[in-house]
């Protein structure tokens, strides 16, 4: 909301600074007009007649220039254009912060993915231990045809969910291969199963959050731009001091041009004020403090949203770690529940129904640790991309032609 305000008083100044650029133009316009004409009265043309006489006149000048920076004018643009480059690189970073970021999450997905189908084919195996077991109770006499259709679904269920894991693993692959920049087909990644827990993570201060976030530093650096060209406003309300020298040859005749009796030189210092603009420096003085403001309300954005997504990802860790806890727990007692369901069916105490009900519990169990660990991993390469990935804002170049040197580090 206070960037839309910012942006209708940037518009009812740009308005003001139009009104006074008219006026001004016509003003320069008009002295331009009469110093034309003035000049055209009292300067004869190139190549007149005098006395019935053509005369020439040769020259060769040479002028320099040199504006004295007194009320820091240039030096306020130069410090804009600075702050501007550094938000570009600053934009550069972000981009290389999100690309690992993403890679990172589609690699650990992919193991996870991983530690999924090894789960599922070491059921499958287990499944068709139970099917020949009932079959050869069935052939015995012993169980019935029943029990061995039950054992049947359930394993070709489990080796459906087993293929089925392997779409989403493939995926995952093309995309690490799209990301690193190779091709699809000419990329693969071994099976790797995620066993082991994310590593603790050092979060810091908030100050330093500050500091290592580069989409801050890209939100922060058109702020500190902006605030450059408020002085640059401002510095228009003062003279433009500069000096000059000039010099060269001039001649009526080429071939004494550059002797040294047709040298000249002049060397001399000029002060140009605008006494009268219309309200022009007034307005783009307001135009620039309004922009100002509109980039302070803009950064005051990425900074609450990087807060928030440290403390996402950090509250996700913290409770996705006791839920893993509590979900191992769960496995250890469902695997003691199909041990003991197991028994009790060899022993012809119960049915296969109350294997089949213990089976499917502990697959569900075991697979639901899988997903946690995933998840943590996942927090944890975000809780890194919310703190900046280790970049700092010291990465920034000091002077834009640095720039370049940063793109080739990124790569």
């Amino acid at each position: 909301m206070s960037a839309l305000l910012c942006d209708g008083k940037i518009a009812r100044i740009l308005t003001y600074i139009l009104h006074g650029l008219v006026n001004g133009l016509v003003m320069d316009i008009t002295a331009m007009k009469n110093a034309f004409e003035e000049f055209s009265k009292n300067a004869p043309p190139q190549g007149a007649i005098s006395n019935g006489r053509t005369e020439n006149d040769f020259q060769l000048p040479i002028e320099l220039s040199y504006e004295i920076d007194a009320w820091g004018r240039v030096r306020k643009n130069v410090e804009s254009h600075r702050e501007a480059a550094q938000a570009s690189a600053a934009d550069l970073a972000t981009v290389n912060l999100a690309m690992h970021a993403q890679l990172a999450l589609f690699y650990f997905q992919a193991r996870s993915l991983d530690a999924q189908e090894q789960l599922l084919q070491s059921t499958v195996a287990q499944y068709e231990q139970a099917l020949q077991l009932n079959q050869v109770r069935f052939q015995g006499g012993v169980g019935s045809e029943v029990e061995v259709e039950q054992a049947r679904t359930q394993l070709e269920t489990t080796r459906a969910q087993a293929q089925d894991v392997g779409v989403l693993r493939a995926q995952c692959e093309h995309a690490v291969a799209t990301l690193i920049g190779k091709p699809a087909t000419s990329f693969s990644l071994a099976p790797l199963p995620l066993r082991t827990p994310p590593p603790p993570i050092p979060t810091g201060v908030p100050s330093e959050l500050l500091e290592r976030r580069p989409d801050i530093a890209s939100a922060e650096r058109p702020m500190a731009a902006a605030n450059a060209r408020i002085g640059e406003a401002k510095a228009a309300y003062y003279p433009l001091l500069s000096l000059t020298a000039a010099g060269g040859f001039e001649s009526g005749a080429i071939t004494t041009l550059l002797q040294g009796p047709a040298g000249l030189w002049s060397v001399g210092g000029q002060a140009i004020q605008t006494l009268f603009d219309g309200g022009r420096r007034r307005a783009a003085s307001d135009q620039a403090v309004a922009a100002y403001d509109q980039t302070v309300a803009t950064y005051r954005e990425p900074v609450l949203t990087s807060f928030q997504q440290v403390e996402d990802n950090l509250a996700a860790l913290r409770i996705l770690e006791n839920e893993a806890k509590t979900q191992n727990e769960a496995v250890v007692a469902a695997q003691k529940s199909l041990d003991l369901s197991i028994q009790r069916y060899k022993g012809g105490v119960t049915s296969f129904l109350e294997v089949t009900v213990a089976q499917s519990a502990t697959l569900s169990d075991e697979a639901t640790a899988v997903n946690i660990l995933g998840r943590r991993m996942v927090a944890a390469v975000q809780l890194i991309q919310a703190l900046g990935g280790g970049w700092d804002s010291t990465s920034l170049p000091e002077r834009p032609e640095c720039c370049g040197k940063l793109a080739m580090n990124a790569n």
